[in-house]
């Protein structure tokens, strides 16, 4: 999968894997956060391979169910969004999508509903 212009220097973390769960596609920063387990190497592998139990196990769920998991976490002193998500070309199921934001401690929240 050759990586669109716009997220190849994307600041955040985004891996792709397709509907068999090979990873097909990672920016930059992606293949940065994963040089100790391969970094671009890792195209080509199981996404699943890639994460221990329990993650394993969910995410095999999430793939099979089509879902959406949304979540924060804290890493080596920083806050990070995770969202993970299926994405689909022409309609039909192609795979997920990681994508991994650094996040401010304080970040601030606006109720636009006000």
């Amino acid at each position: 999968m050759d990586i669109h212009r716009w997220v190849k220097e994307f600041p955040g973390e985004v891996t792709v894997s397709d509907a068999e769960g090979r990873i097909i596609g990672m920016n930059d920063k992606s293949v940065e956060a994963f040089a100790n387990d391969g970094g671009a190497r890792l195209i080509g592998s199981d996404v699943l391979a890639c994460h221990p139990e329990p993650s394993r196990s969910k995410l095999r769920a999430m793939m099979a169910e089509r879902r959406v998991n949304v979540y924060t976490i804290q890493k080596n002193g920083k806050k990070k969004l995770i969202y993970q998500s299926p994405w689909y070309e022409n309609g039909r199921y192609a795979g997920f999508v990681e994508i991994s934001l650094k996040i401010p401690w304080d970040m601030p929240h606006f109720n636009r509903d006000e």
